[in-house]
């Protein structure tokens, strides 16, 4: 597997670090997603499509994170748990709504040149459902064997 500068360079931060893996860490992360899940609900019914969209990116992201963490890694940076999750887990489908969600996120917590429609609201909404129910699958067929595989993996990719 490549190296990545991006990754390394996080590492020498102390953004990334391998830990033990921890169930209970993974379960309140699964907790804030179904939370994070509720809210962006809450907030499109509401025809706050702004929030709703910043609460479907972070219901993907604490699923990765509760998936990372049930593993043993633990990554500071959102960028970088999207980039382990595509290098370790492989699974590009995935990786691709995160990374457009992110996207989205960003784009419209932190800028007012766009156009937000409550379609978009909701297929991301419906995209971030999809994600939780699939991460979920992989943490709870994720054994203890395959964290031992994913840390060796992370082990030559830093």
């Amino acid at each position: 597997m490549k190296k990545s500068n991006f990754l390394i360079k996080l590492k020498k931060q102390d953004k990334i670090d391998v830990i033990e893996p921890s169930e209970d860490i993974c379960n309140s992360y699964i907790k804030k997603a179904d939370d994070s899940l509720k809210s962006a609900k809450i907030l499109l019914h509401n025809d706050l499509y702004e929030n709703s969209i910043s609460m479907s990116y972070y219901v993907m992201y604490n699923s990765l994170t509760a998936l990372l963490f049930k593993t043993g890694i633990k990554c500071e940076n959102h960028s970088g748990s999207i980039i382990l999750f595509k290098n370790l887990f492989g699974r590009l489908d995935l990786y691709r709504i995160i990374t457009f969600a992110k996207k989205e996120r960003i784009d419209k917590q932190y800028y007012v040149d766009f156009i937000l429609t409550k379609e978009s609201a909701v297929d991301l909404l419906n995209k971030a459902e999809d994600f939780l129910v699939k991460m979920k699958l992989i943490i709870n067929s994720t054994r203890n064997e395959d964290v031992q595989k994913l840390r060796k993996k992370l082990k030559n990719i830093l």
